[in-house]
């Protein structure tokens, strides 16, 4: 079974524009509670959140994104940003690693994750 990955960056990005539209679906939906006003509000108030949520994550992947590695793709020759140790190419999908350990072996996301060494 193929798995699809995707640079870390851009899949945080995705998250936060979905919140932007269930947010607005969200306050769509309150507009067909007209009949009762703590319901519409209710839901308004709920699709506010999610834009609010939205700008959060938007934020703070920026501020991430700044302390993000800029490396050269060897496949498509573009820069692009590295999170961790092991990412994708934002453009090409090329898997690539700064980690010469893990250089040859299959992309896997777990190698980003923290182990405890015994």
């Amino acid at each position: 079974m193929a798995l699809k990955y995707s640079n870390k960056i851009n899949k945080i990005r995705t998250f936060a524009l979905s919140l932007i539209f269930i947010g607005f679906i969200v306050m769509y939906v309150g507009i067909f509670f007209k009949s009762s006003m703590w319901l519409m509000t209710i839901f308004m108030l709920l699709g506010l959140l999610c834009i609010v949520a939205s700008t959060v994550v938007y934020f703070w992947i920026g501020m991430l994104s700044t302390k993000a590695v800029q490396v050269v793709c060897p496949s498509c020759q573009r820069y692009t940003k590295m999170l961790g140790r092991v990412d994708m190419c934002m453009y090409c999908n090329e898997p690539l690693t700064l980690d010469p350990s893990l250089e040859g072996k299959d992309f896997d996301e777990k190698y980003n994750r923290k182990q405890k060494e015994s």
